[in-house]
């Protein structure tokens, strides 16, 4: 999975690619009464999707999806002692932070969810409970529910200080209300605030139910015992990011102050009264609300926007939370219906909190992006060891800041990879589609914004000092000759399949207008002309970037004796070094050595096969004849090229090709995952003579096949678990989705491999499911590779991007029916 660079430079202006349904309000064939729907269904979408916990990678984290506007976050940890101070407070997501998993148990972008935190370090469990509600002009109001509860280890008097961090960034006001005891707040707290994208509003952190820590110390005099108090602060915008280094500040300036007052050390103060901020409401453009609890604890934060007329109470926000857990419960079920063996209520859990943390990790992310568009000639990599050369030109640190930019993308994790990642994303959106189809177009809507007038899309989304602060310097440039699998394109061939299958008649009249007639989710599809209008906007822009995929990605045919069916279908990953090609995503998996400007890798030409389907059936849609041909004689010379360039008769299996010593054509056979990609991205013919052998190496236990799930690499194979062993040995659940769909699709048709493919499909399908749930429920964490050996969940944990794909996978039909042993499993379940 390539963590590394991408690309951006002048976005287009995507011909007014604005949000999903707004740009149809003027669409020259649609009637009066259509126009008025549409436009109400584009207002619509964008308030109910204005605010969310877009900050994934924050523990809890809100912001709207407008530029330097207003963030909340949350922030806790214990302070039994002095020393606590400096290794437990929480905010920004972590890996190995003493956690016993965290995240949304249930989550629904347009209403909100319940998200549950473990922190066994601290000896509290947290639950964040987040509504919005709709009304005014303003992307409505929305509020959260903080509860903490002790674990059974922790003391009954554990000190537990929270605080809630607001910041106002841009033009606006923001200030919190004087009231109360000097020393602190005994009842609500209240900070107003406006701007113009916002309006006025109002933000109440509430008293709550809970217990303030008691001392007799003399400092209580001025510190309170344990109050709410808040710190009004201005810093600049590019520092608001930095809540925790800034919350810090303010503890030092009170630790300061009690040391120059002359405190007794032999008569100090209890830790909790030491790191007590003084209470100091005013102006700021940040906000820092602190209080500090013992024991068990609950409070509310309730924003209300002004222009909903009403503000929030605490009332509402409790019956709030209990229409979102209703409402998602019936909705995941009829949506997501889990099959055998599947369907235990174990089962049903796992399932709920893997989809609502994919979902649960959308972000909104603003800021300038490193880029080096200095095309420096050693990036043409067209001499041998241009590798070295193409190094030689990345340390002259020719990259510039661009932008700002903004995306709307889901995650891969939110500890470790808290932004987006272009091949990742396509797997993320499939379930996400399902759900809300709108989300997922708007999604993709919010990629192809980014791309540049030669059609290059950014691989990864480093956006702003936040972002970058979590990659290391090496990997933050982005250089525009390099690409990434396309995998949008597998969105969208799902989302023209749904389209198609629509016969329903298209609703207009301000009759539709209602809120329950409007199912802004399937929108695209109940009013198919609003689907078809977005692809017709999309159009240019997929055409763009698949042309820029032929021509910098092209393979050298021409300079060597290689016999091709069509003399232009050959392709080549640039960005390649001698042990690396993080452009395929596929990091360390073994490619010819040495590297050679004659390469072809038949992963890549696999991925433009997939983009040429896709933009055929596009334009099938849109009734785009002459673009159907092209991309049909593409995608047939792109077949046969697979197996003119790449396919060994030898060993089996699809290889990449090169040049050797005597500038021959060679094939280097490292079987694994790109072994099987025309086969993976369903370019092979159901009547192949190809796939049985392909089959067989699947199924193959001295080669891909483990208990597990299929390994990346050969057992075989001398590379296998070496160096980084990251693509090496390691199973990958985006691989094994697309293996499992397509060995589905073959045992779903008669043929001579129907079989063979239903049992490996019906073995791989539990095998998958088993290891990633297993791992979770062992450490309350999804993971982003499992290991062969162990089936044990590793490296990046909470890894709930396409790791999320087992919810599909357990939604696909048990073809083989079960068997006596797995009725009884079953049984045990339910038990």
């Amino acid at each position: 999975m390539a963590r590394q660079g991408a690309q951006l430079s002048v976005p287009l202006a995507l011909t007014a690619l604005v949000s999903l349904f707004a740009l149809f309000a003027t669409h020259a064939q649609a009637t009066n009464g259509e126009s008025i729907l549409i436009a109400e269904i584009g207002r619509q979408n964008n308030e109910s999707l204005l605010w969310g916990p877009y900050k994934p990678n924050l523990y809890f984290g809100v912001q709207p999806r407008i530029p330097k506007s207003l963030m909340a976050g949350l922030m806790w940890g214990r302070v039994d002692n002095f020393q606590d101070i400096h290794t437990s407070v929480r905010y920004t997501c972590e890996q190995n932070a003493g956690m016993q998993g965290y995240g949304w148990d249930e989550f629904d972008t347009r209403k909100g969810g319940v998200q549950s935190i473990h922190d066994i370090e601290n000896g509290i469990d947290l639950t964040t409970s987040f509504v919005k509600v709709p009304g005014g002009a303003h992307g409505g109001s929305w509020a959260v529910r903080i509860k903490g509860t002790l674990t059974e280890d922790a003391p009954e008097d554990r000190k537990t200080m929270v605080f809630f961090y607001v910041s106002q960034q841009g033009e606006g006001a923001l200030e919190s209300v004087p009231g109360g005891d000097p020393v602190g707040y005994d009842d609500d707290l209240t900070i107003k605030g406006s701007s113009e994208a916002l309006g006025k509003y109002k933000l109440v952190v509430t008293e709550g139910d809970n217990l303030h820590p008691k001392s007799t110390h003399k400092l209580a005099e001025v510190r309170g015992q344990g109050q709410t108090v808040v710190k009004s602060v201005t810093f600049p915008d590019e520092h608001h990011w930095q809540a925790k280094e800034i919350t810090f500040l303010q503890l030092k300036e009170t630790v300061d102050f009690l040391v120059e007052s002359g405190f007794d050390t032999d008569d100090a103060p209890p830790p909790w009264q030491v790191y007590h901020m003084h209470n100091s409401p005013g102006a700021g453009n940040i906000q820092i609300v602190q209080k500090i609890f013992e024991g068990d604890f609950e409070f509310d934060v309730l924003f209300s926007s002004e222009s909903a007329g009403k503000e929030l109470t605490s009332s509402d926000l409790t019956r709030e939370i209990k229409e979102a857990t209703e409402s998602f419960g019936e909705r995941f079920s009829s949506i997501f219906r889990l099959q055998e063996p599947f369907t235990a209520p174990k089962y049903k859990k796992f399932a709920r909190s893997m989809f609502s943390n994919l979902i649960g990790g959308i972000g909104y992310f603003h800021g300038q992006s490193m880029v080096d568009r200095s095309y420096a000639p050693e990036y043409e990599e067209e001499n041998e060891r241009f590798w070295e050369e193409a190094e030689e030109a990345r340390d002259r640190k020719q990259q510039k800041l661009e932008g700002p930019y903004q995306l709307f993308s889901s995650i891969p994790s939110r500890p470790f990879f808290p932004r987006g990642f272009l091949w990742d994303e396509g797997f993320h959106l499939l379930p996400i589609a399902d759900w809300d189809l709108s989300v997922a177009l708007e999604v993709v809507r919010s990629w192809f914004s980014l791309m540049d007038e030669n059609g290059w899309i950014a691989r990864e989304q480093i956006l702003g000092p936040e972002a970058r602060s979590k990659v290391p310097e090496e990997f933050q440039t982005q250089y525009p000759h390099y690409a990434n699998p396309p995998t949008l394109f597998f969105v969208l061939d799902a989302f023209v399949e749904r389209l198609q299958k629509a016969n329903g008649s298209q609703p207009a009249g301000k009759e539709h207008l209602s809120q329950q007639t409007v199912e802004l989710s399937t929108a695209a599809i109940d009013n198919p002309e609003i689907g078809l209008e977005y692809l017709r906007r999309l159009y240019p822009l997929l055409r763009l970037q698949f042309n820029w995929f032929k021509k910098t990605q092209s393979g050298d045919l021409k300079s060597y004796s290689r016999k091709a069916s069509s003399p232009t279908e050959a392709y080549r990953w640039r960005g390649r070094t001698s042990t690396h090609c993080l452009t395929s995503g596929l990091d360390d998996y073994p490619r010819p050595q040495p590297p050679h400007p004659g390469e072809l890798h038949v992963d890549l030409m696999s991925w433009v096969g997939v983009m040429a389907r896709s933009l055929g059936n596009i334009a099938g849609v849109l009734g785009m004849p002459e673009e159907v041909a092209e991309m049909d004689k593409v995608r047939d010379g792109i077949e046969r090229n697979l197996d003119d360039l790449h396919w060994s008769e030898d060993e089996g299996c699809y290889c990449d090709a090169t040049i050797d010593e005597f500038e021959e054509n060679v094939l280097d056979c490292h079987k694994g995952y790109i072994s099987l990609f025309p086969f993976l991205t369903g370019l092979l013919k159901p009547d192949s003579p190809k796939l049985g052998r392909l089959l067989a190496l699947i199924g193959d236990e001295n080669e891909l096949w483990s208990p597990y799930g299929l390994r990346s690499l050969s057992v075989r194979d001398s590379y296998y678990g070496t160096s980084e062993n990251y693509w090496r040995s390691p199973i990958w659940i985006n691989i094994n989705y697309l293996a499992i769909v397509q060995l589905h699709n073959v045992a779903s048709q008669p043929g001579p491999n129907q079989a063979v493919a239903l049992d490996l499909y019906t073995r791989l399908r539990r095998n998958i499911v088993d290891t990633v749930y297993t791992s979770w429920a062992a450490t309350g964490f999804a993971w982003e590779q499992y290991n062969p050996s162990t089936g044990a969940g590793q490296r990046t944990q909470h890894f709930t991007g396409w790791t999320s794909l087992v919810v599909k996978i357990m939604t696909m039909p048990d073809l083989a029916g079960g068997d006596d042993d797995a009725a009884a499993a079953r049984e045990r379940d339910e038990l």
